[in-house]
């Protein structure tokens, strides 16, 4: 048995087809989405070797093993699921660690579907986390081992605190700690925490970004919130990862006023640090993808005024897409204006990745507003190196980036919010007239590829006292909401069928619940919308008006 278990988050370690945007479907809840369709639309349990390990785990839990092998033999340790948690946990197991994403359905997404659907919390995130901890806690009833969570969704125990005694986990860790995890685990388990090394409490912050300090015996963080592990502190990770992430970079720097993440410092994994995860999963993994996260890839090792680093880029691509075995590779993340004022960086990209009409290269993009004065406000560097204004207002320059995009074959997934500080109806309806635009663009005959999720700013206030309901939603957010999933019905209909995988009948079923789901998500919409007092036809036109305008204007930034 093992002295170190770690279980994975059973939301995280399904491929959901390998369908985009699928992955957010454990955000939906319950009620809108029937069992037997959520579990067959997640695809098939990624699998194990015959003792019950995972082929393939979470990044972030395959780095944890890294780090706990650096000090302990591969007897000691098992990455494993909620099916097989049984096997490796005894009387000799001492610690059950979690990396969870969105425990309890209070992430953004997640709570746009609550307040959307009329208040239920219940997603099936929630479910199956409640589901793995059940489990968990039955198989280690009467013995010794602690259980500990971490991972981005660990802030939402500091807004439901009674969590922690409700599920009998005794703490959760907050942050980075790749060079001093196995010194935490040895002073949990000894019952002696050094607070030189690891404060008890967590860190928060105000509606300024203002970082506060709050304590509490049932978390433990770094002694200062800046001091996170050097590069060379970081491990690569030694068996394969869900999905063939690998890392490229940690933090931003982009200063996003709604993002935790920018706060981070910068540290660029060297091409040797991403090739040996790479070569991992492709040995490993049985995969011939490379999935490179970060969160700004464009950032990667960027100049001033996050002026892209165009060799770093074409270095980084080329040293990826040459291991042997690696067919394709896409990025998590980027920003939208350096495609739409670096097209010949884009193309070059292109070229080294092999994109094309049977190779679409997704990346995660923030639109987050169609509104100037919103982008100005919570996002002012997100433009850079272009400027609103001189190059054109924050629509043109997304509109540009966008054709760009579709032209090279790149398919951004954006997300837009609503409920932002200072946020007018006319933000919101900018925001509606941007999405219609571009829904209707075309390039070189082929229309605008682009997906778009809106999601709901929920104040913590509302969180905890657990109100939410469509009464949130004004018209001119509902028309947002509205815009982007009749957008993602049209993309359903044109696109399911090609982004479908497995075999010929797997693939027809996969495209008729897409198409289905697609439509009657659209419909259903419609109607919370009309009952919210949208106008629909005006939400169906809105901006489309300009396109021309758009075009002209794109003529001037390309001059």
């Amino acid at each position: 048995m093992a002295k170190y278990v770690l279980v994975a988050d059973t939301s995280l370690i399904y491929t959901f087809r390998d369908f985009p945007l699928l992955d957010f479907l454990p955000s939906a809840p319950r009620a809108a989405v029937p069992g037997p369709i959520y579990r067959f639309l997640r695809g098939k349990n990624p699998g194990t070797f015959p003792d019950g390990q995972l082929l393939h785990a979470p990044y972030s839990i395959r780095k944890l093993e890294a780090i706990l092998l650096q000090r302990h033999p591969a007897s000691e340790i098992a990455v494993t699921d909620i099916n097989n948690v049984g096997k490796f946990v005894d009387n000799d197991t001492e610690l059950i660690g979690i990396s969870t994403m969105d425990p309890f359905g209070i992430g953004p997404l997640t709570m746009s579907y609550a307040a959307l659907f009329g208040g239920d919390f219940y997603a099936w995130v929630r479910s199956e986390w409640e589901e793995l901890v059940q489990k968990v806690n039955r198989v280690r009833k009467g013995k010794k081992a602690k259980l500990i969570v971490g991972g981005p969704g660990v802030w939402e125990f500091t807004v439901l605190r009674d969590e922690f005694e409700r599920l009998n986990i005794d703490y959760a860790v907050q942050g980075e700690t790749d060079d001093v995890l196995n010194e935490l685990f040895d002073q949990i388990l000894s019952g002696n925490v050094d607070t030189k090394m690891f404060k008890v409490g967590y860190n928060t912050f105000d509606n300024n970004f203002r970082m506060n300090e709050v304590h509490d015996e049932k978390f433990l963080a770094r002694t200062s919130y800046g001091a996170y592990p050097p590069l060379d502190k970081i491990p690569t990770i030694v068996h394969p990862s869900t999905k063939s992430m690998v890392e490229i970079m940690r933090g931003c720097g982009v200063g996003c006023d709604f993002c935790e993440v920018t706060l981070r410092p910068l540290r660029y994994y060297t091409l040797d640090m991403i090739r040996k995860e790479v070569e991992v999963n492709i040995r490993e993994g049985g995969t011939h993808k490379a999935w490179l996260h970060s969160d700004e890839f464009f950032g990667y090792k960027h100049g001033q005024f996050f002026v892209p680093n165009e060799d770093a880029l074409a270095e980084l691509m080329t040293s990826v897409m040459s291991i042997k075995g690696v067919t394709n590779s896409n990025p998590t993340h980027g920003r939208i204006s350096i495609p739409a004022g670096y097209p010949e960086l884009m193309e070059k990209l292109s070229n080294i990745m092999h994109a094309g009409p049977r190779n679409w290269i997704g990346v995660q993009t923030g639109l987050e507003t169609g509104s100037d004065e919103l982008a100005r406000k919570h996002m002012p560097a997100k433009t850079l190196p272009l400027k609103i204004g001189p190059d054109g207002s924050w629509q043109e320059i997304v509109w540009k980036g966008v054709q760009v995009m579709t032209k090279y074959y790149w398919r951004p997934a954006f997300t837009v919010q609503v409920g932002q500080e200072g946020e007018t109806d006319e933000d919101n309806w900018d925001t509606v007239a941007l999405i219609n635009r571009l829904s209707n663009s075309y390039i070189d005959g082929r229309p605008f590829e682009f997906t778009v999720t809106p999601m709901l700013n929920v104040p913590l206030g509302r969180i905890k006292s657990r109100q939410l309901n469509r009464g949130m939603l004004n018209p001119a957010m509902l028309a947002v909401y509205y815009a982007s999933y009749r957008h993602l019905s049209k993309m359903a209909s044109r696109d399911a069928g090609d982004e479908s995988k497995g075999n010929p009948a797997t693939r027809m079923a996969i495209t008729g619940v897409m198409n289905l789901g697609g439509f009657g998500m659209m419909k259903f919409i419609e109607g919370v919308a009309k009952k919210g007092g949208v106008d629909i036809e005006k939400a169906k036109v809105w901006g489309i008006e300009h396109k021309n305008h758009l075009e002209s204007m794109t003529e001037v930034m390309n001059a």
